[in-house]
């Protein structure tokens, strides 16, 4: 039977084993592992039958090369096994960029040094009058519970040390200040050195920006259909291969009054009538002068290479939060931060360690079953099938299983999976497994019924690499990080500053926008002019 919460808390308290517990999963003898490979401590785990042993689950880092899925109910603690994954790879020595949809992850920012009973007031849900004893005392008593669980999983004070220490956190909030700003348009605004070592990457990143330009004109902005769409990207590629910046004001200057004669076998004038590149330039302006917009052309550039190298000797999480968002605005910034991803993955050399993380905390609506074709599917499918050949795994998670395109997710090695409620979500769930397993003979009915009585922070996790040995049940361990829950902007500045002190650097200033209102540009083709009459 599964373990209830009594059995699962005596489970956690086990002792760690000195020998990795994966290497059992994995069919393997522990000599066979390569000793400088790093191992991600997980939890506790027991048998699929609920036998519990009170050893630790050790995951070998590069088994997450073929990527993993959590899939779970509201409240099954999807949220908390991936903090814990996030704090092991970074803890191990490898980058992870994490997508935040829901404003949880910027938690990982609440990693304290020690155990002092103050250290996590702060950030403590007020359950009565602020500062008020018996406030006060049932945070110390939820601290105290911490350090049990954490010294359960083996983390003391040495190792929060080591972890703040060893690690950066760094949280980006596109379009806020609350984070660090972003530019998203980086790729076509602001000239990438990739031009003159990997201009493939680079034409890439530039077509994913353009589409987003175009996207927020409401028009069509496929790479091979759309004219404005390649109109733009000639004349963007040619400043940039020129060694320069191909802001939106130089491509209005160049609608209106063209640099070439010809786009492919035609000429400018039949390929874009200039009325047409005349409504083009003004929309451009329009963009130009809307300060939601303009708040998304400041700040750090969108540079994958940057975000995951290792500075002054820590390892970075670098988390992307949108929580902020609209559901539109969330899939036009990510599909352009996936399209980012995608290119710099494309440029790593091979390997079959893993090399980085792209963690997708909630990816309900970003990868849709067929027809729907959000812009973040596209980079998504290609990541889950190509990423692996290059070093660099892929994680998500979702609460809706029946909303995801299980043909990519099929490619997943690992999959975890917690309380299902619904008949229709275990199905899928088995569905998609069946595709990603190679057991056959793992009874479907009783899986289905072990995942619907799931206890809270009770997982299934099989694994293609243990294929021999079948599905085990996980307890993920106390997260290092205080897990205060989605996070306000005051709150993630208050926290980056902390965190920025523990570190010992000056957080960026921050950057305010300003639209354009009018763009100097000559009068023979200031928006006046535009209204031109076709040749």
């Amino acid at each position: 039977m599964v373990p209830k919460a009594p059995v699962a808390a005596e489970f956690g308290r086990g002792p760690k084993i000195e020998h990795d517990q994966s290497t059992a999963l994995a069919g393997r003898q522990p000599r066979q592992i390569m000793s400088n490979a790093p191992v991600l401590n997980l939890g506790g785990w027991c048998t699929i039958d609920g036998m519990a042993n009170g050893n630790a689950l050790h995951l070998p880092a590069c088994h997450l090369v073929t990527h993993c899925v959590v899939v779970g109910m509201t409240g099954s603690g999807k949220t908390g096994l991936i903090t814990v994954m996030v704090e092991e790879a970074i803890g191990s020595g490898v980058p992870v960029i994490v997508i935040d949809v829901k404003g949880d992850l910027p938690n990982l920012l609440l990693t304290p040094r020690n155990f002092d009973s103050a250290s996590p007031l702060p950030w403590a849900e007020v359950t009565g009058d602020a500062g008020s004893a018996a406030s006060l005392e049932s945070e110390m008593t939820r601290s105290q519970e911490r350090q049990k669980a954490l010294a359960a999983a083996g983390i003391g004070e040495p190792e929060l040390r080591k972890f703040c220490d060893t690690t950066s956190i760094r949280v980006i909030t596109p379009g806020a200040t609350a984070g660090e700003s972003l530019h998203v348009l980086s790729a076509l605004e602001r000239r990438s050195s990739r031009w003159d070592t990997d201009p493939e990457s680079a034409r890439s990143a530039l077509s994913a920006a353009l589409s987003l330009v175009l996207r927020l004109l409401g028009r069509d902005p496929d790479p091979a259909k759309s004219r404005e769409h390649v109109l733009l990207s000639v004349f963007a590629e040619r400043r940039l291969a020129a060694g320069q910046n191909a802001d939106i004001g130089s491509l209005m200057q160049d609608l209106t009054n063209p640099p070439i004669t010809q786009i492919g076998a035609l000429a400018v004038n039949s390929f874009l009538k200039k009325r047409e590149r005349a409504n083009l330039a003004a929309a451009l302006n329009n963009l130009l002068a809307s300060p939601t917009f303009c708040s998304w052309r400041k700040g750090t550039s969108l540079d994958i290479a940057e975000w995951v190298a290792p500075k002054n000797g820590r390892t970075p999480a670098v988390i992307v939060s949108v929580a902020h968002l609209d559901e539109e605005e969330r899939a036009l910034v990510l599909g352009v931060l996936l399209e980012e991803i995608l290119s710099w993955v494309r440029g790593l050399p091979g390997s079959e360690r893993l090399k980085a993380l792209v963690v997708f905390d909630e990816v309900y609506g970003f990868l849709p079953p067929h027809p729907a074709n959000p812009p973040t599917k596209r980079p998504i499918v290609a990541l889950m099938k190509q990423a692996r050949a290059f070093g660099v795994g892929v994680v998500v998670a979702t609460q809706n299983p029946m909303d995801l395109d299980y043909r990519a997710l099929s490619n997943a090695g690992i999959w975890c999976i917690g309380r299902l409620q619904t008949d229709a979500d275990r199905t899928r769930v088995l569905d998609g497994l069946a595709g990603a397993s190679q057991n056959k003979n793992q009874s479907e009915v009783d899986l289905g019924r072990t995942v619907q009585r799931l206890a809270p922070r009770w997982f299934i996790v099989k694994n293609a690499h243990a294929a021999s040995v079948g599905p085990v049940l996980l307890n993920p361990r106390q997260t290092m990080s205080i897990m205060r829950g989605p996070m306000t902007r005051n709150e993630i500045l208050q926290a980056r500053q902390a965190r920025a002190s523990l570190e010992g650097v000056e957080l960026p200033p921050i950057s305010i926008a300003r639209p354009q209102a009018v763009i100097e540009m000559p009068e023979s083709v200031r928006p006046k002019t535009f209204a031109f009459t076709d040749a």
